[in-house]
This record gives structure tokens, sequence and C-alpha cells, in this order.
């Protein structure tokens, strides 16, 4: 793959039974997120993820023994409606802050007191030749399609 090619990007949706507001919320507090799913160096089990909910904010976990590791950044923020992140894991679940592809999610009500979660995760090129690599490590019932199952099973929980 030359720098010029670009993969396509990854697409999943879920719908809520939830507000937009509240559908918001619940995503961005990652509470939903699984505590396996760390990079923590220092193998401390994880307490949460993160999420500062203003532009530029940072994207990251924390373990029990206060360590971090960053993921991310938020790159756009409009509250209740839509977010975009820049995600900097490769392939190898390492933060590689030269790197960054991005994830936009948006809330979209349907009129039936629910909420269509659409999210898009775009930009693998940027990873040069661990593209595809990063791409598969996404796409999949171990990661969106499977991370937004939980997020979907925890609003209705």
């Amino acid at each position: 793959m030359t720098d010029a090619e670009s993969l396509a990007p990854v697409r999943r949706s879920v719908r809520v039974a939830a507000n937009r507001d509240r559908a918001f919320e619940l995503f961005t507090g990652f509470e939903w997120w699984p505590k396996s799913y760390s990079i923590l160096e220092t193998r401390s089990p994880q307490t949460g993820v993160i999420l500062e909910l203003s532009k530029g904010g940072r994207w990251f976990e924390r373990g029990e023994d206060g360590s971090e590791a960053d993921w991310g950044k938020l790159l756009v923020v409009e509250k209740p409606s839509r977010l975009v992140l820049t995600w900097q894991l490769g392939a190898d679940y390492r933060y590689h802050p030269e790197h960054a592809t991005e994830v936009e999610v948006n809330f979209v009500p349907d009129g039936t007191k629910a909420v269509t979660l659409t999210l898009e995760h775009r930009h693998f090129e940027r990873f040069g030749a661990a593209a595809e690599a990063v791409r598969a490590s996404v796409d999949g019932p171990q990661g969106w399609e499977g991370l937004l199952k939980g997020y979907a099973e925890a609003v209705s929980g």
C-alpha cells in the first residue's frame, strides 16, 4: 500500500432506547468500556476511561495505581449530537502520538424515544505499513462491533 492509497473506513451503528442527551452522556462516560481493554503498562487494573469534554481534551485510561495511558484527543464536540476523536493506538495497542486515525460518533434521534449511534473510524492510511493491521484490529467482533454491543447493553441495563 502506498501513502496515497486509503483504506475504507470502519462503519458501525447501534440503536438505543434513550434520548440523545442520555445516549451521549453514557457514551462519553465510558463506563460501558470493558476493563479488559486496557493498555496500561503497569498492568494495574483499569479504573476507568476518561474523555475530557472540551476541544483538545485527552482520551485516556487510568489504573488503580494512578497510572495513565493516552488513547487520543477530542477534536470536535457538539453536545449531544457529535464527537470526533483521534485514535492513536496501533495494531500493537500501544500509544503512537505520531499517528492519528479519527473516530466520528453521531447521535441521531429517530423520533421514537430512541437514538441511532453511528460510528465511523477512518484514516487508517496514516499508519503507513501498519495501516491494514490497525484497521483489521478495530473491524470485527472484538473491535467496534463488540464495543457498541456492550454500549447498547449498558444503555438498556
